[in-house]
């Protein structure tokens, strides 16, 4: 992955890709932008207590899983700090 060619968006693009205000369903991770439209586990938007178009980051304290499960899914760009 070059990272030079990933698009930097902020928290508020990020946030409308919940799954509700757009079709595509992305989360944040650890700096990066997550897509998550295609997955199953985050239909509507929702993977259990957790809502697409945040970043993730701090909650996956609390998740039953590792960071590993982000492998999975494509990195669409990077998150504005």
């Amino acid at each position: 992955m070059d990272e030079k060619l990933l698009k930097t968006y902020s928290k508020n693009q990020l946030a409308l890709r919940n799954g509700q205000d757009k079709d595509e369903i992305w989360c944040g991770y650890n700096g990066y932008i997550y897509e998550l439209t295609y997955s199953r586990m985050w239909a509507n938007g929702t993977h259990y207590e957790h809502w697409a178009g945040q970043d993730l980051t701090a909650e996956l304290a609390d998740a039953p899983h590792n960071a590993d499960v982000f492998k999975k899914f494509k990195i669409v760009g990077k998150l504005e700090k």
